[in-house]
């Protein structure tokens, strides 16, 4: 008697071992290349991030003071109208207003920043000043009130000329790297300039 002979099931090439995934043939997985933060295995700080989001504009001069103005004035209408003219709320915020004064000021008009921030500030306690009456009466109540907050206006000053000198010195320093930078360049471009005007001269011949 003739045996028929059974085939064995042929199993797709797709199927494998349990828990690998299916995938056709000649296709490939391309493979990451890992980011910096993973290859360094540091992460950063959230407040390093969060001040790397803000946005840097870069105001001029006559920029900077309107911006700070504009900005303390405000702020002496919202104190007056919702705190009743707290000393407290009013320097505190302008410190962060100095620091944005300083820190978004270009670098050509660095040095405006301390002088724009103490006017600022003054037209700023004009609402919070409390003076009634004339010109003289209010201009008195705003020398008043400039006496009573001595302390927040020196220390925002203090906050913006700091903030802009850190910036200009920087900026010096990237400027002189730059200078240096080019000046190897120039001497890598022409290796021979020092060997130039030199004349090589055989033996004598008697």
């Amino acid at each position: 008697m003739e045996q028929h002979r059974t085939r064995e099931p042929r199993i797709p090439s797709s199927y494998g071992p349990r828990g690998a995934s299916a995938q056709p043939a000649g296709v490939y997985r391309a493979a990451v290349a890992p980011t910096a933060s993973a290859a360094s295995g540091r992460r950063q700080a959230p407040v390093v991030a969060a001040l790397r989001g803000l946005p840097r504009p870069r105001l001029t001069g006559l920029g900077t003071g309107l911006f700070a103005a504009l900005s303390m004035v405000f702020l002496g209408f919202v104190d007056d109208l919702l705190f009743g003219a707290s000393a407290v709320f009013f320097g505190v915020m302008f410190l962060p207003v100095s620091a944005a004064t300083a820190l978004w000021v270009r670098a050509a008009d660095l040095v405006t920043a301390p002088i724009a921030v103490p006017i600022a500030f003054a037209l700023g306690t004009v609402p919070v000043s409390g003076g009634t009456g004339g010109f003289a009466t209010q201009a008195m109540a705003v020398v008043t009130s400039l006496a009573m907050h001595a302390g927040w206006l020196y220390g925002g000053t203090l906050v913006a000329g700091v903030i802009a000198s850190v910036r200009k010195i920087r900026e010096m320093g990237r400027r002189q790297a730059e200078r240096d930078a080019e000046a190897r360049a120039m001497r890598t471009a022409r290796p021979g300039d020092g060997l130039r005007g030199a004349t090589v001269r055989g033996p004598r011949r008697g």
